[in-house]
């Protein structure tokens, strides 16, 4: 699978880099919500992490503009993963309702491992 990495947190991006790649995965990494954007617009992913406070552009935006980029390069869009430690039940019912998992920070390898398992089927 190819993943985007799109977390401000330095540690987290090399967390998750590390253990992804490990696995086999291809992995692009970038620290906001702009870059993301820009390595959307220049290729195909098909996962993406997501924080949701970032500078620049923050989770929230991105996930709402990923579809509006992917449909302008038709291309279909990733599916995505909400990784961030400022997720309210609210939030995470809404991004469940709307097929996005959430993966609460701080996390453990084997959470990772069993939300990236439920992407593969």
């Amino acid at each position: 699978m190819k993943i985007l990495i799109v977390d401000d947190e330095r540690l987290v991006r090399w967390f998750l880099e590390r253990a992804l790649a490990r696995w086999g995965h291809e992995i692009v990494s970038v620290s906001n919500g702009a870059e993301a954007m820009d390595a959307l617009g220049s290729s195909d992913f098909d996962l993406m992490f997501t924080d949701l406070r970032m500078p620049e552009e923050n989770g929230s935006t991105l996930i709402e503009r990923v579809g509006e980029i992917t449909n302008v390069k038709n291309k279909k869009p990733p599916r995505i993963i909400v990784c961030s430690a400022y997720v309210t039940s609210e939030m995470v019912e809404n991004y469940q309702n709307g097929g996005i998992k959430v993966l609460r920070k701080p996390f453990k390898l084997e959470e990772l491992e069993d939300i990236l398992s439920e992407q593969k089927s």
